[in-house]
């Protein structure tokens, strides 16, 4: 791997202003959410308004990941995102969500997730992550991608490829009358063959109206998680795997996670509806 040298935290940028126009979720100016206790399984309008607000997650996760490139600022990549989702109406999910500062999260190298966006410069041979969610017409799209900055190494660009791989045999295994601990067991038990490990504490969760619904989706192979997979449901799938320990540390931020071992990680995420026959992403730009 990359001898690199690991990150430090860098300069935030003032708030960005969403226009009073749009909508905002419940929770902005609040400590916390208000806990969900709606339904999992969502109707046929619901999962079409999601799917709207999928698609703009996943163009503004796809306009800010053009600007990938040595010499960019992290927060260079939040602005994009930001300015996208704001455009189309949509309020940016991440920003005030339990007082989170940004429009997006961005990932480097050694951060498992929830990095926040700042003055930090892209560097040749960085892998990074980009997390947005939108929110829009009352429910949430939430995506996420690891990217490969300049000329990468053999070893981070096979983690990535194989991450993206885990969530699409997740994908895969989500049939109805299945428990949602199939998707942990398969995504572990591929992960398991190139010695990867696999994140525990940062899961995939419930999504509709609220952000996180309290379904918890673990990516290892949990035998407490036998929730019964059903038609209608929504949440997402977002495999978090590194080239070493899953064990990990956060920065003094309260947000950024970082592998204990310093080694490099990636994910990968999408938001699901589960049909009849499978699932169907909902995160397609």
């Amino acid at each position: 791997m990359s001898g690199q040298s690991l990150l430090v935290p860098g300069k935030i940028s003032p708030t960005r202003p969403v226009p009073a126009s749009i909508p905002r979720p419940e929770y902005v100016g609040k400590d916390a959410p208000t806990p969900y206790t709606g339904p999992e399984v969502q109707d046929a309008e619901t999962i079409e308004r999601m799917r709207i607000a999928g698609r703009i997650a996943a163009q503004a996760m796809e306009e800010a990941a053009k600007l990938i490139a040595p010499g960019v600022t992290t927060d260079e990549l939040d602005r994009v995102a930001h300015e996208f989702m704001c455009d189309h109406g949509a309020y940016p999910s991440t920003l005030g969500y339990r007082g989170f500062p940004k429009s997006l999260c961005s990932s480097l190298n050694e951060v498992i997730c929830h990095g926040i966006p700042d003055s930090t410069v892209l560097k040749d041979g960085d892998i990074v992550n980009l997390d947005v969610t939108a929110y829009l017409n009352g429910v949430h799209g939430d995506n996420n991608a690891t990217y490969l900055c300049g000329e990468v190494d053999e070893e981070s660009r096979l983690l990535v490829e194989r991450t993206r791989e885990a969530l699409n045999r997740a994908i895969k295994a989500v049939k109805p009358g299945r428990q949602i601990n199939i998707i942990g067991r398969v995504i572990e038990s591929y992960a398991k063959r190139f010695g990867y490990g696999v994140v525990r504490d940062f899961t995939g969760h419930g999504i509709n109206s609220s952000f996180h619904s309290g379904l918890i989706v673990p990516h290892y192979d949990s035998p407490h998680h036998t929730t019964d997979i059903k038609p209608g449901m929504t949440f997402t799938i977002e495999p978090m795997l590194t080239l070493g320990s899953y064990d990990y540390d956060m920065w003094d931020d309260g947000w950024t996670v970082v592998t204990k071992d310093r080694k490099r990680t990636a994910q990968f995420e999408h938001t699901l509806v589960v049909t009849d026959t499978g699932a169907e992403i909902l995160t397609l730009p």
